[in-house]
């Protein structure tokens, strides 16, 4: 990476996106920086406009408005293959009648770069994707894995300025797509890029992520990091599409100074972290992550109107693996449903038990309706 480059600077600066398909907004009015060096990714269901932004990110699709920046020049007037960006897309187009070696090269050639700094450059690329001495093979004699990291070489042979990547793991198999995401992080570090990528799967975003776009119906709902986006998200969508979560509406019974709320939800009480102030009365939405309860047999409620327990009928219990999940029915108020370890102390826990359910208050985020 040139040194005149600081890892700080916005790398892409997207202004006042917006795309329309006769009657349809894919991107409606959408502004956010991208900084040089971030691993960034655009995640949300499909049809939120996260595929249309990236390729119009690389030329692929000309904004109906807005603009697009980058390194603080725009590129809206520039062809994709004049941009400083490349595109890995989800079914990697590689070349099957050329072997891995002419694939990495081909944007090269088609620069006309010299053989010599071809050969050399293509050998650092398929170096990096640690596929050396697969350069002759065939795209036909390689995994799935290996082609994945051919169209990786192939992208990155070219140095481009912004790395971008359109659901590049959706085709693999679990265990694949994990190790994908493992090289994918790697890559990104040594190498200090700019890489933009696409993804449905929340798991992937949060694993791989410097920071996260969550998009839905072509608006941003919310951007930051995995432990923000996840932690506190900012409305509804954003908290039911990242992880799991009981949503429990509520009216608000009492505002603490120290920030924290207790809302009524059909006599039950939930004490929670409110991110912003509300009066009496105001109607609010608690979000309590399945991991964030705790459950144990027997027990006792905490003293009444705390706001942090309450008792509970086991109605159904799953096995998970790691986990064991617990559907409680409290005599008043709505279901929960809790994720609790597998130990010795949940397995003992069955269906029919009476359980007390708790959590912390500082754990139960409280959102505005």
């Amino acid at each position: 990476m040139p040194a005149d480059k600081a890892k700080n600077a916005v790398a892409v600066a997207i202004h006042r996106v917006s795309k329309r398909f006769g009657s349809v907004a894919a991107l409606d009015d959408v502004s956010f920086d991208i900084m040089r060096g971030e691993f960034f990714s655009l995640l949300g269901p499909s049809g939120c406009g996260k595929t249309t932004l990236l390729r119009s990110i690389g030329g692929f699709e000309a904004p109906t408005a807005g603009d697009i920046q980058i390194d603080g020049q725009s590129v809206l007037h520039l062809a994709p293959y004049a941009r400083p960006t490349n595109m890995i897309f989800q079914h990697l187009a590689l070349f099957p009648h050329m072997n891995v070696r002419d694939n990495v090269a081909f944007g090269l050639r088609m620069k006309r770069t010299d053989a010599a700094t071809t050969a050399r450059r293509v050998e650092e690329a398929l170096a990096l994707v640690r596929l050396e001495g697969y350069g002759d093979r065939g795209i036909d004699q390689i995994s799935g894995g290996q082609k994945q990291r051919v169209a990786m070489a192939r992208a990155l042979v070219n140095d481009p300025a912004v790395l971008l990547l359109d659901e590049p793991l959706g085709a693999l198999d679990l265990q694949l797509r994990l190790q994908m995401q493992v090289e994918l992080r790697r890559l990104q570090r040594q190498l200090g890029a700019t890489f933009v990528f696409v993804t449905h799967d929340q798991g992937e975003a949060m694993a791989m992520s410097d920071r996260i776009a969550v998009m839905n119906s072509g608006r941003i709902q919310q951007i930051g990091t995995p432990a923000e986006i996840y932690e506190r998200p900012v409305n509804r969508f954003v908290a039911t599409f990242i992880g799991h979560a009981n949503l429990i509406e509520g009216r608000v019974a009492e505002q603490r100074a120290d920030g924290t709320a207790l809302i009524d939800v059909e006599g039950l009480r939930v004490a929670g972290t409110a991110q912003a102030l509300a009066a009496p009365g105001a109607s609010m939405l608690a979000v309590m992550r399945y991991e964030k309860l705790q459950i144990e047999a027997g027990g006792n409620a905490s003293v009444a109107g705390t706001g942090t327990s309450t008792l509970a009928t086991v109605s159904e219990k799953t096995y998970m693996g790691a986990a064991l999940r617990f559907v409680c029915r409290p005599g008043v108020g709505p279901t929960l449903t809790v994720d609790a370890p597998n130990t010795e102390a949940g397995r003992a826990i069955c269906e029919g038990d009476s359980v007390r359910v708790s959590w912390a208050a500082s754990e139960i985020n409280l959102l505005a309706e």
